[in-house]
């Protein structure tokens, strides 16, 4: 994980604008928001197309050629799958949804794993190829999702044929989820994109949640951030078992926080530009089984492998066995898709094999016991996963394992981790309440009813949070995007 400059993430030698960047707050979104309402609104996704680019190309121009190239692709494919379609020729729309698909992956499969791969055919072969070092093009997993998803969905008949390509490059380099996602489908937007509507309420609804994004990312995943960083930093034999404990749950807070944060502020954005992105988090840590979990935790990921892997697969209509099957390659594909290093892999596998205990016997024992103690069985076992998905380098996620469980060189419990706690204690109090419904059961049940404290509250809210984020962006030399590189 990198750290980046307060303004920009460094992306290959270049910087990326980042939503939680003063660059990104004081000069682009209000140049942005200016053009996009001052011009009529047949060009508004020419604007949308155009400033989206300049987004994309802040940091890595180059492959401004390649989302192009995926938009060409894909919006030409579209075109013939429709039209085939409309002739009642489905082999041959099926053949060209196939080349999509091969090319998409590909170009993902090239840039992202080509390294991963030489990596372990020169360890199991003993060969010399040299690795490529490409840099990984920022989102690409997310936009060859999304454009896969475009030629399915006109296939399947679920989304209609969009004929603009303007208004198609649009939703594929579209800013707000460009990055690190939702993983949002055609068919999702596809009317929104020639008739969506414009309100000061929907912009105001925009605005706040952009700014709970804001705060989430800001004030509570780098604060939390900084602690997990320090812990990462120490060698194994520095690790007590408390002080790893303490790590991975300052880690969980931080991915949490970090990335419903980024989904909160793409939401937003794409509710002042008109559209309705849905939602990529359900406060995942409440879940009381790992099947749960999953249904709260990256939902727009979750959904997309359930409708192009999983279903397509056969799902859990041909038996047990054949579910068993399908679960194992979705949960090695997902773990993939997060990146090109074993220990996804892993975190995939690990993922998978509790799925399938719980589908086939667990969830029944779950369901029996007092909920508390459903729910301690669920954290405990998200918190090891985030362990294997911190660790790259496999040799070190062991030793911190090993620290966790008591076998480390540290002993069970030593100032470091006393004083973490101590020193974070409020910090880990706000992030426990804040992970749970509580916050937005007080606001419908004290403020929404009242209109006017209600729309002073949020004025209040807007502020604070924009003006405490923008204090600590003002010196902050942390301010990292987990997800960014996926």
């Amino acid at each position: 994980m990198q750290e980046v400059c307060f303004e920009t993430k460094e992306v290959g030698g270049e910087k990326q604008v980042v939503f939680s960047s003063l660059l990104f707050l004081f000069r682009y979104l209000p140049i942005v928001l200016i053009l996009y309402f001052i011009v009529p609104a047949k060009f508004k996704n020419l604007v949308l197309f155009i400033v989206s680019l300049v987004f994309y190309a802040w940091g890595e121009p180059v492959y401004v050629v390649l989302m192009l190239f995926s938009t060409v692709v894909d919006y030409t494919s579209g075109r013939l799958v429709g039209y085939f379609i409309g002739q009642n020729k489905r082999n041959k729309a099926k053949i060209l949804v196939t080349i999509s698909m091969i090319i998409n992956l590909s170009l993902l499969g090239f840039f992202k794993y080509a390294d991963f791969l030489i990596e372990n055919v020169n360890a199991v072969f003993g060969l010399g190829i040299s690795p490529l070092h490409l840099a990984l093009p920022i989102g690409i997993s997310f936009y060859t999702f999304q454009t896969m998803s475009y030629t399915v969905d006109v296939y399947r008949g679920d989304a209609p044929v969009q004929k603009n390509i303007i208004s198609f490059g649009a939703y594929v380099a579209l800013f707000p989820q460009l990055i690190a996602g939702p993983i949002v489908r055609f068919s999702t937007i596809a009317e929104q994109l020639n008739h969506r509507t414009h309100s000061v309420d929907k912009f105001a609804e925009g605005t706040r949640r952009f700014m709970a994004g804001l705060g989430k990312k800001v004030l509570l995943a780098n604060n939390i951030g900084m602690v997990w960083s320090e812990i990462s930093k120490m060698a194994p034999g520095e690790l007590s078992t408390l002080t790893a404990w303490v790590g991975v749950l300052a880690f969980a807070f931080q991915i949490y926080f970090d990335f419903s944060g980024y989904s909160d502020m793409a939401i937003g954005l794409g509710h002042m530009f008109g559209f309705h992105f849905l939602e990529n988090f359900d406060y995942p840590y409440l879940s009381k089984s790992i099947t749960e979990f999953w249904r709260r935790w990256h939902i727009s990921l979750g959904t997309w492998f359930r409708e192009y892997v999983y279903i397509p697969l056969g799902g859990n209509r041909k038996g047990m066995a054949r579910q068993i099957f399908n679960i194992c390659v979705v949960w090695f594909l997902t773990g993939l898709w997060h990146g090109a290093s074993w220990n996804f892999i892993l975190w995939g596998v690990y993922f998978g094999a509790l799925l399938i205990l719980e589908k086939t016997f667990l969830l029944r024992v779950l369901k029996k016991i007092p909920a508390v103690f459903s729910h301690i069985y669920t954290l405990v076992l998200v918190l090891f996963s985030w362990a294997i998905f911190a660790y790259p380098d496999m040799a070190h996620g062991t030793d911190y394992f090993k620290a966790m469980f008591g076998m480390g060189q540290a002993g069970l419990v030593d100032d470091t981790a006393l004083y973490l706690i101590v020193s974070n204690l409020l910090l880990f109090v706000v992030l426990i309440i804040g992970s749970t419904h509580l916050p937005s059961k007080l606001v419908h049940k004290y403020l929404e009813k009242k209109e006017v404290l209600y729309s002073v509250s949020f004025c209040v809210f807007v502020v604070v949070i924009f003006v405490l984020s923008v204090a600590f962006l003002v010196d902050a030399s942390f301010n990292p995007f987990l997800y960014f590189r996926f």
